[in-house]
């Protein structure tokens, strides 16, 4: 079984070294889903939010949360990303939002963190813009889809099941 990295041998909590570890391509994909009522699924689509775009601004806020995932996250480190993607579908037959993001670079660490960061901050704007026209919306799951690179190797998840 592996080991928690982030404990030393005492049991206290650590930023990782990875300043021996060599610099590779790592890419990780996340996904989160918003679950709302039709009628706010079709105010966001036909753009009628009073709040403006909200997948622009959702895109935007998952990009910038991947950028400062090391000040939100204890013990993560921070990283030169190359790559942030921020993707966002309306599912109505759902009545939900699904958002993909994946994030990239060429470091010493691993991006999924960045990456399930970018996804929930996207998600958390959602509600935030629609709150007052709907409360009780759920967001989740939230999962990693896939990372690539590093000395774990690479990881796919299961495919979803609707």
């Amino acid at each position: 079984m592996s080991q928690l990295t982030h404990i030393n041998a005492v049991g206290e909590a650590h930023m990782v070294d990875v300043s021996a570890k060599a610099e590779t391509v790592r890419e990780a994909r996340a996904e989160v889903f918003v679950e709302m009522q039709a009628t706010t699924l079709e105010m966001i689509i036909d753009g009628s939010h009073h709040k403006g775009d909200v997948f622009a601004t959702a895109r935007i806020a998952g990009i910038q949360a991947a950028k400062r995932t090391w000040e939100l996250i204890p013990l993560c480190h921070p990283l030169m990303l190359s790559k942030v993607e921020v993707n966002l579908q309306a599912q109505p037959e759902h009545s939900r939002v699904r958002i993909e993001s994946l994030c990239r670079l060429t470091g010493k660490t691993g991006v999924e963190m960045e990456a399930l960061t970018a996804a929930s901050v996207a998600a958390l704007t959602i509600y935030d813009m629609c709150k007052a026209v709907q409360k009780d919306m759920v967001i989740g799951p939230l999962r990693l889809l896939a990372k690539s690179g590093g000395k774990s190797g690479d990881f796919k998840a299961d495919e979803a099941h609707d």
